[in-house]
């Protein structure tokens, strides 16, 4: 009889796609995998394109606020979530239950422990979620993405899985022609998320238009695509996009990235041995991203620039200190400081994180 495994996953992309990764290493193994996203969740358009089986539970975070009503309605969604996973869970009867992060993790992880069933945890961040603290309580096994400070129970160092994209190789010149960009023209990457990136694409703008000797490929995100591609009109050294479906073949096209520091986004870095220009996003939870940036800068491979009110003059000054001077020299450098993180390689952490699981 196949394995049976259910994923706890959706939200962002940071806690939904080690899950993702996770699910299609499972698939491909034979295994039998069904996700547990959240109503509505946009990560449900992923899984069917893909071919994976998913149920809707009907949950949200726990409020930030002291808005009686709204936590009132939290009790109100908590109750009918473990209704609704305690069901999933009889159905489909899985060996083990993996949440992957995000409030989405709590339900299934909890309901499943007192179910008698094995349960697994991933954490991809330097700074554990509050959902993940409280679910550690409940696991068999707590999977870490990056080193934490902080006392983990049951806890091992496995990476962040990555799509199995970012092991293909990628055509430079391609890439960069289908932009109409040159493809022996230095190239920076920017990728700006689609939470308050607004300042960041200002910024990064400004770049562009001070250092022209450098190509821009701007993925702004559906949100911020018409504003941002009105920073650049009349650039010629600049390509600006919505969205990619081939990031990976992007970041190995390119020659510096500046981004935010979301553990996902440094585990493809870490694929590509991408340099980086890393802005944290300031309002994550218990400031992860920039412990998480940390780790990279302190291995050499990525510089930190604050996201405050000094970003543009901060950013430009981290560019310029790049580009000028021996840039081929530096960038090598940085490339090298990758292999000093000693973290487990991402591309293979979907097999060595499945062979774990079932192993329990």
């Amino acid at each position: 009889m196949n394995k049976r495994f259910l994923i706890a996953s959706g939200g962002t992309g940071g806690h939904f796609y080690p899950g993702f990764a996770l699910g299609e290493e499972f698939k491909r193994q034979g295994c039998e995998v069904l996700f547990v996203v959240r109503k509505n969740d946009p990560a449900a358009k992923v899984l069917s394109a893909h071919g994976l089986a998913y149920k809707e539970i009907d949950f949200m975070g726990l409020p930030r606020s002291i808005n009686p009503v709204r936590h009132v309605k939290f009790a109100g969604k908590l109750v009918k979530a473990l209704r609704q996973t305690r069901q999933i869970v009889r159905e489909f009867r899985p060996e083990v239950a993996i949440g992957t992060g995000g409030y989405i993790s709590f339900p299934l992880i909890f309901t499943a422990h007192f179910m008698g069933v094995k349960t697994a945890v991933h954490d991809s961040n330097a700074r554990l979620g509050l959902a993940n603290k409280v679910c550690g309580k409940f696991t068999d096994l707590f999977m870490l993405g990056l080193p934490t400070p902080e006392k983990v129970k049951n806890g091992v160092l496995t990476s962040t899985p990555v799509r199995a994209e970012f092991g293909l190789p990628a055509d430079r010149a391609s890439q960069l022609k289908a932009l109409h960009l040159a493809p022996t023209k230095p190239t920076v990457l920017v990728v700006g998320g689609s939470q308050g990136a607004k300042d960041l694409n200002g910024a990064v703008a400004a770049c562009a238009k001070a250092f022209s000797a450098w190509q821009f490929i701007h993925i702004t995100g559906e949100r911020w695509f018409e504003s941002v591609r009105g920073l650049y009109a009349g650039l010629s050294n600049a390509a600006v996009l919505p969205y990619s479906h081939e990031i990976y073949a992007l970041m190995k096209s390119v020659d510096l990235i500046i981004c935010r520091s979301g553990a996902s986004t440094l585990a493809e870095l870490m694929c590509c041995k991408l340099p980086a220009i890393l802005v944290p996003f300031p309002h994550a939870a218990a400031n992860h991203q920039y412990f998480n940036a940390k780790i990279f800068a302190d291995a050499g491979c990525a510089q930190i620039v604050p996201d405050d009110a000094h970003l543009p003059a901060a950013l430009a000054q981290a560019f310029k200190a790049l580009v000028q001077g021996n840039t081929a020299e530096k960038l090598a450098a940085m490339r090298a400081g990758y292999d000093k993180l000693a973290l487990p390689n991402p591309l293979t952490a979907s097999h060595a994180i499945a062979e774990r699981l079932k192993s329990l």
